[in-house]
């Protein structure tokens, strides 16, 4: 007689992509396409931010603007190459897109991790992409309206006559250079804002447990204090402002990953009854 196949029990839960093995090729391969729908889908919208290309020239220029007011400096920006403007134009358009089109973006992240998870791990894609969303544009917003505003004024602070009043310190800001500057920060505040969102979802899936990240506490302060210093300005304010949101940020996450432990603990206690 041939041996029958056994088969899973609804018990018995199912293993990641439902037991489907894949290859280190075959992950390079879905992460190609993921990449390549990711920039597919944002095409609309560096089209659609290509038309408001002025305005959020104008909107990316304006902490700047402000900067200059507080200090009673006459508001200006320079380009020294021909070709400078359209390139600003195209940079915030390609920033304006990213943030506009970041659920998408996520999504196709989600779509990358998700077949190495449990079938009820993939139950959390939409709650994932919306957080994940949230926080990004919310760290990014968080840049814009608090780093830059401080710590513009700052640097624009330095200029201005020296003590033997022979000479003058006046500010020739280049357009490219302050995008490349300004965008950086923006990504950069984008990203850090996304602690929470990584850590609750290794502790979702049970890659680390609360009290583990807890231990390493004392060295995420020193890790958030080196992100701080190397994605910031080189002033101790505005270094500040991301390292303290880094630290409270991942305090929150342990808070979350703690609740997320008791209720699964609970529910193996239940279960072992």
């Amino acid at each position: 007689m041939s041996e029958e196949k056994k088969l899973p029990s609804a018990a018995e839960p199912e293993g990641p992509e439902d037991d489907l093995e894949m290859g280190f090729f075959d992950h390079l391969g879905e992460l190609r396409s993921r990449l390549i729908r990711a920039l597919i889908g944002l095409i609309p919208c560096v089209v659609v931010c290509w038309l408001f290309k002025e305005a959020l020239l104008d909107m990316i220029l304006a902490p700047l603007v402000l900067a200059y007011r507080e200090l009673g400096i006459e508001p200006e920006i320079h380009f020294k190459n021909l070709v400078d403007p359209f390139l600003a134009y195209l940079k915030v358009s390609l920033i304006g897109a990213l943030l506009l089109g970041s659920p998408w973006v996520f999504w196709q992240i989600w779509g990358f991790i998700a077949p190495g998870l449990y079938r009820k791990e993939r139950l959390i894609a939409i709650p994932f992409v919306l957080v994940s969303t949230a926080c990004f544009a919310g760290g990014a917003l968080f840049g814009y309206f608090i780093v830059f505003p401080m710590g513009f004024e700052t640097f624009l602070s330095y200029a201005g006559p020296l003590p033997s009043q022979a000479i003058e310190m006046r500010p020739t800001i280049m357009i490219d250079e302050y995008l490349s500057f300004a965008t950086r920060l923006l990504l950069a505040f984008g990203a850090t804002f996304e602690v929470p969102v990584v850590v609750t979802f290794i502790s979702m899936i049970g890659l680390v447990r609360w009290e583990a990240l807890w231990a390493f506490s004392r060295w995420w302060v020193l890790v958030a204090a080196l992100l701080a210093a190397f994605l910031t300005p080189p002033d101790v304010s505005s270094q500040l402002i991301m390292l303290v949101p880094l630290v409270i940020l991942y305090f929150l996450s342990v808070g979350i990953a703690y609740l997320i432990d008791l209720r699964r603990d609970r529910k193996a206690a239940k279960a072992a009854d």
